[in-house]
């Protein structure tokens, strides 16, 4: 029976109890910090973006970032927030001076929000404020003020200082900041802002040349051809190609990097293929002039509009009140910048003529070999043998659909185990038949040549792209061995080198398994480590007995239930450690050199080795 619905059904929350109820609202994701785009991240951001805004309208040239695993304090040089309204700022949701647009001619934090959700979700919030030898300190818990100080007077430079330890109940007890996402955060914000030096723990991030260290920085491999950088008034951008498949982009604006694009991104890769086309006097395929490139651009507009309050997509069409299209502005500034270093550097324009002439000859090549595979094709759609199919997939109009799962198995047996148990609604599985092909130096050609890639991808929905991605979340489940571990270096070869965007949009996971399970007559343990086996061994007393599981193939249907439902261990794949993609495949995937045999050699533990250790 359905409850009553009346009066005393309508409930308004405070904006504190909204933030803290509804965090996905303003943060996005909340997650533990293992992900780049985790909450605490977020949190972290909004909180440097104050800062970088002060140094925007040409205040505070340092800011300064400690971190301990779960606290972080960023302070600036900038004007300081007003002390009278210091409390207000930091905790009262739309209060700001970023409604001023004269205070903040093209900031990135626009609405009132950012430094209140961090405040929120924070379980201990302190920030300072400085001005004019005058300093306030406040103290939040959980949003709630606890203490406020009197204006003292300080010998302190003008800025303001902002500590936060966000909220365990959360974010999770395990949640911790990872070095390597920060360190990655603040080298934006230093290619993004030159002359400003920003620093962790006494470490200085600093860029000289802007978007061209980004890239120099960022891209896997050596460019084809020199890195071209160019500058206008409220735009930047750099731009080359490499040998790797798929485009590669970074876009900002602002300052804030929109990962997922928006109308600055789409109007450069548009305006890219018409300059290209008009310099050349050719009309290039628009896939052949993109295939392979590497690009960052930078926008700078008054009162920009995201999509969300997380700031990771640009739904702005203009530049600003007065000014052009955010589509002519970049039209107009790379038809002019980009057509005139074409012309006045001839061999880059000629490394970049001969990269689009192979990719048109390359697609050319590959459309034969998809007519012949157009008929498996149609088969493997009305029947992909290796596919045990779920019900929803990425796309549908369905809540659901954001589970959707793929499992990449080894063998029949594995792949039995997981089908008896899955979520028929939203996890699949894929079986291969053993070790798949090793595709490092190989062409796309290998796709349409390989049965197994070939249903792969027809299941993935993804020869044309990501737009038809049929699911939200791709799993290689291998065994724990050497066998799985080499199946599972073969896979990931084969998504870096085809597919880079599956990893880079964080598409790509590998499942954890248990390695031991711990059990008496009362109580059961799945172990992931020797460390958690030792925790549940002394757990369960004496009458315990243990089983190393050798593979997916001996965990039964009933146990696998546990591990692929909510307590499922997922470690995410992604491009912070593979930016040297191209030398790491060749090195492991590659042919067999004195290198790669010396390295065997000088990390080869044996047995003895490992239980001593």
């Amino acid at each position: 029976m359905a409850s009553n619905y009346t009066e005393a059904s309508i409930k308004t929350l405070s904006s504190l109890e909204h933030i803290r109820l509804r965090p996905g609202m303003y943060i996005g994701r909340l997650g533990s910090g293992a992900h780049a785009e985790d909450g605490i991240y977020v949190l972290l951001k909004e909180t440097i973006d104050n800062s970088i805004d002060e140094f925007m309208m040409g205040e505070g040239r340092k800011i300064e970032v400690e971190m301990t695993d779960r606290s972080v304090k960023v302070r600036d040089y900038g004007r300081g927030i007003p002390l009278g309204k210091l409390v207000d700022c930091v905790s009262i949701i739309n209060t700001g001076a970023k409604y001023d647009s004269e205070t903040f001619q093209k900031a990135v934090g626009l609405n009132g929000v950012g430094q209140k959700a961090v405040n929120a979700l924070s379980l201990h919030y302190r920030a300072q404020a400085i001005r004019e030898g005058e300093s306030k300190v406040v103290e939040f818990e959980k949003g709630k003020l606890k203490t406020q100080s009197k204006v003292t007077k300080t010998d302190e430079r003008t800025g303001t200082l902002v500590e936060f330890t966000p909220d365990e109940a959360l974010f999770g007890q395990d949640f911790k900041f990872r070095p390597e996402f920060v360190e990655d955060m603040l080298w934006k914000y230093a290619f993004l802002n030159r002359g400003l030096t920003l620093t962790l723990n006494g470490k200085p991030f600093r860029s000289q040349h802007g978007l061209k260290d980004l890239l120099a920085k960022e891209i896997s491999g050596e460019p084809l051809y020199p890195i071209i950088h160019l500058e206008g008034d409220d735009i930047e951008v750099a731009v080359t190609h490499g040998n790797h498949y798929g485009e590669e982009y970074w876009s900002f604006v602002n300052g804030q990097h929109t990962t997922m694009g928006g109308t600055h991104l789409a109007a450069f890769r548009e305006a890219f293929v018409a300059t290209v086309r008009n310099h050349f006097k050719k009309d290039y395929d628009a896939a052949d002039v993109r295939q392979s490139i590497d690009a960052a651009i930078v926008v700078r507009v008054q009162e920009p509009v995201f999509e969300s309050q997380t700031k990771t997509k640009l739904g702005s069409t203009e530049v600003g009140p007065k000014g052009p299209s955010i589509k002519e502005f970049v039209g107009k500034f790379l038809q002019q910048s980009l057509d005139t270093y074409l012309h006045k550097n001839r061999e880059t324009a000629e490394i970049l003529k001969k990269k689009i002439e192979e990719n048109e000859h390359e697609r050319k090549e590959l459309a034969g070999i998809r007519n012949i595979a157009r008929e498996r094709a149609k088969k493997a759609s009305l029947h992909n043998r290796k596919l045990r199919d779920c019900r929803l997939h990425l796309g549908d109009k369905n809540p659901r659909a954001e589970e959707s799962t793929l499992f990449i198995v080894e063998g029949d047996s594995a792949a039995g185990s997981l089908t008896a148990t899955r979520d028929v609604q939203t996890q699949a599985v894929f079986a291969l038949k053993g070790k798949p092909l090793n595709t490092y130096g190989l062409t796309k050609k290998v796709i349409y040549e390989n049965e197994e890639f070939h249903l792969l991808q027809a299941a993935l929905n993804i020869e044309d792209g990501l737009d038809g991605l049929r699911y939200n979340r791709i799993v290689i489940a291998t065994d724990a061995d050497v066998d799985g571990m080499h199946i599972r270096l073969l896979l990931l070869s084969f998504f870096l080198q085809f597919f880079p965007d599956i990893i880079r949009n964080n598409h790509l996971f590998i499942l954890q398994t248990p390695l031991f399970r711990v059990r008496n007559k009362k109580v059961t343990r799945y172990c992931y480590s020797e460390q958690e086996k030792q925790a549940a061994v002394a757990e369960l007393g004496a009458s315990h007995e243990i089983t190393r599981f050798k593979g997916l193939g001996e965990i039964s249907a009933g146990e696998f239930k546990d591990f692929i439902g909510e307590n499922i261990r997922l470690d995410p794949v992604n491009l912070h450690h593979l930016h040297s993609s191209d030398e790491l495949l060749s090195f492991f995937m590659g042919k067999n050199t004195p290198e790669r045999q010396d390295f065997i050699i000088e990390n080869l533990r044996v047995e003895k080795d490992l239980v001593e250790a």
